[in-house]
């Protein structure tokens, strides 16, 4: 049995990919967009239909030329999302921009926008996850929007002080980025790359689940950003893992076997202390790790410049007859 196989057997597998067809041919139960991948996908000649049907939709709604863009880059990620929601039998994470990361009431706005656009379109919104940057605003931006039953995926959580803070406000599921924490630690060692044993975001994300299980929260643990399918074979068991078309491939036509590494019953004999945190802690906490504040700061404008080439590409489409 090939390893995507085996694994699927102990871990939801989720497609990190804006391409139907991948998606498709992997089968996942899930997927999560971003704004890097949907740039890549409505370039594709096979998405143009799809991309007229937004900029047509996008320029009805009044307003100044930049509100329109606004209103086409919303309807371009609900266009995809809904598009990749026939495919899969789970759910679609869609993004709130960048630049709200530090406004809570921003993102909370934005997110019931979002909501608002998939519903009007008769998708429930128990398929779709808000992906929010899982800053201090951030995770209070989710805390309210869980109750009002909008789920969140928290991405861009590199400390456990996040991971934490995200648990404690009862989100849907966090997105972990193991291979960003594998990339910091191999520039700050000076080494090309680290086993997938001693892999610091493996251990991120181990340590993330063995707390989450141990204190029995509720919130789902997403690895995300794999360099290679070593790091994943070393998560095996943990809730969900998103993987992108090449590692799912590699996978695919690997066999061998798989062990579980995650587990409920490892995670409740583990020897942990519970944490409570406010805000003061929170921000010390992640403070102190230096490798998430660089790489959350980092995450932030990376998001924010795809998201730029994004509206860019679009404003051009705005400009210019609808089809040409």
């Amino acid at each position: 049995m090939n390893l995507l196989d085996q694994l699927r057997k102990m871990t939801v597998v989720v497609a990190d990919t804006g391409d139907f067809e991948s998606i498709a041919q992997y089968q996942p139960r899930d997927a999560t967009t971003n704004p890097s991948l949907l740039f890549k996908a409505a370039q594709m000649p096979e998405y143009r239909a799809l991309l007229d049907e937004v900029l047509s939709a996008g320029q009805s709604e009044t307003g100044d030329p930049g509100s329109q863009v606004d209103a086409c880059i919303d309807r371009l990620f609900i266009a995809f999302g809904k598009e990749i929601l026939k495919i899969i039998p789970g759910r679609v994470s869609t993004e709130v921009d960048a630049r709200l990361s530090f406004d809570t009431e921003g993102t909370i706005n934005k997110a019931r926008r979002l909501i608002a656009l998939y519903e009007a379109d008769g998708i429930d919104r128990q398929r779709v996850l808000i992906k929010i940057a899982s800053t201090w605003e951030g995770i209070r931006a989710a805390e309210r929007l869980e109750k009002e039953g909008i789920h969140c995926n928290m991405t861009l959580l590199f400390s456990f002080a996040q991971a934490v803070g995200c648990a404690e406000a009862g989100v849907t599921l966090v997105s972990p980025f193991v291979g960003r924490i594998h990339d910091w630690y191999c520039k700050e060692r000076g080494v090309k790359s680290i086993p997938p044993t001693e892999d610091p975001g493996v251990h991120s994300v181990t340590q993330i689940y063995n707390y989450f299980k141990k204190f029995d929260y509720r919130t789902e643990i997403m690895g995300a950003s794999f360099r290679n399918i070593g790091e994943i074979i070393e998560l095996a068991g943990c809730d969900l893992l998103t993987i992108s078309p090449d590692l799912l491939g590699e996978l695919q036509h690997t066999e061998g076997t798989i062990q579980r590494k995650l587990s409920v019953e490892q995670a409740k004999s583990q020897d942990l202390r519970r944490l409570h945190l406010d805000e003061k802690t929170f921000r010390w906490m992640h403070n102190e790790d230096a490798m998430a504040n660089d790489r959350l700061s980092d995450g932030i404008r990376r998001f924010h410049a795809d998201l730029v080439k994004l509206k860019e590409y679009v404003a051009k489409q705005v400009r210019q007859p609808v089809g040409v």
